[in-house]
């Protein structure tokens, strides 16, 4: 039985929680710890938990009885809280995104190697069937070479949301939506594809005058072999839309699920490749259904991990390379450069101090408060 200790009691905490009580022959949360404990408290009444609520993560961590960190808090504080947690002999599962620069990454990643402790991210769009299926197809390397990847995270925000005091700034937010809500579906894009050679972005806040940071960017990756990919990130786009399409140089497949195949006809104008198309719907029904997804999943494969040994699926590594991606946007449309990956420690956007003094600000956050009244996330895509 394995004791989890959750760590920031803000929305995302309840989908920890949901998860790790699913399995209550595996794990048992005992412990919670916020610097509003009134927020935890409301967490232990609604859930009916046994847990001891902390202020003070250096307090919590001096317990025996927790073998595994949930940090839910916001992303300027994942290093910290991370490496503390590892420091004090306890697995670590933090949330996206993994932290405020590849240096804090750096040294969440040695930090758990030398206390020989698991370090996972969350990135719970993996733990998907439709993109678990995806992978499937993909990597079955039947729609060819891929030649071209659309990133479609578009999200909508209203000007309050920006209001919240850790939101909207490069300080403490670290970034905008490309850091915060397309974390999901650049995870997702590297994951299947893996990262370009070279970046160039630009990005924008058209909307949302309370951040210093992007409500839209767009980018455009370059690959050795020609292949490119264009990712856009967005809290303006009303519906929320989203999707991840890759163009192989035989068929295209997506999440959400879509397959069409070509083939050229004598003049090279294109006529439906059923045969293909059949055997690319044959693998991905054939893929067996998850028994758990999202966070839920992720956690179970987090246990599993532990109990067994093993690497997650999503460890500090592959967080890492998300954050690469989005850190080489942020350089790219600053400093108006392609930005070659990978990126080095001399880097003007390696360390956070580099970031905070080369980020463009687009406007100066204003308002602060410390909560809102709701405390309800809601999501775009369903994949």
């Amino acid at each position: 039985m394995r004791g989890i200790a959750i760590v920031g009691t803000g929305a995302i905490a309840s989908e920890h929680i949901k998860a790790y009580l699913t399995f209550p022959e595996k794990c048992k949360i005992v412990a919670l710890c916020d610097i509003y404990p009134e927020k935890a408290e409301k967490l232990v009444k609604s859930y009916k938990l046994e847990a001891q609520i902390y202020q003070d993560i250096h307090e919590m961590l001096k317990r025996e009885d927790i073998d595994l960190v949930s940090i839910c808090t916001p992303p300027f504080t994942h290093a910290e809280a991370a490496i503390s947690s590892l420091n004090a002999g306890k697995h670590v599962l933090v949330e996206k995104p993994m932290a405020s620069s590849l240096e804090e990454c750096d040294k969440m990643i040695e930090a758990a190697k030398r206390n020989q402790k698991l370090l996972s991210v969350v990135a719970q769009n993996r733990f998907r069937n439709s993109v678990m299926k995806l992978k499937q197809v993909l990597d079955s390397q039947l729609i060819g070479p891929i030649v071209h990847t659309q990133v479609d995270s578009y999200w909508w925000r209203g000007l309050s949301y920006y209001d919240l005091w850790w939101r909207g700034t490069w300080e403490k937010e670290g970034g905008g939506c490309t850091l915060n809500h397309a974390v999901h579906h650049i995870d997702i894009y590297q994951w299947l594809a893996g990262a370009p050679s070279e970046i160039m972005a630009s990005m924008s806040n058209t909307s949302h005058e309370n951040a210093e940071v992007e409500d839209l960017s767009i980018a455009i990756g370059r690959y050795p072999n020609g292949s490119m990919a264009q990712i856009t990130s967005s809290v303006v786009h009303h519906g929320e839309e989203q999707q991840l399409i890759f163009q192989g140089k035989d068929a295209r497949v997506s999440v959400p699920w879509k397959v069409r195949a070509s083939k050229a006809s004598e003049n090279g104008f294109p006529v439906e490749n059923k045969e293909l198309e059949i055997k690319l719907q044959e693998i991905y029904d054939q893929f067996p259904t998850l028994s758990y997804e999202g966070h839920t999943g992720q956690i179970d494969d987090v246990l599993n991990a532990i109990e067994e040994g093993r690497n997650p699926l999503v460890d500090g590594e592959q967080g890492r390379k998300t954050l690469e991606i989005i850190t080489s946007i942020f350089q790219s449309a600053s400093l108006k450069q392609t930005v070659v990956l990978p990126i080095t420690k001399d880097s003007p956007f390696y360390t956070r101090d580099g970031m905070m003094k080369n980020a463009i600000r687009f406007y100066e956050k204003k308002k602060e408060i410390v909560n809102f009244n709701e405390n309800t996330i809601t999501t775009g895509g369903n994949y």
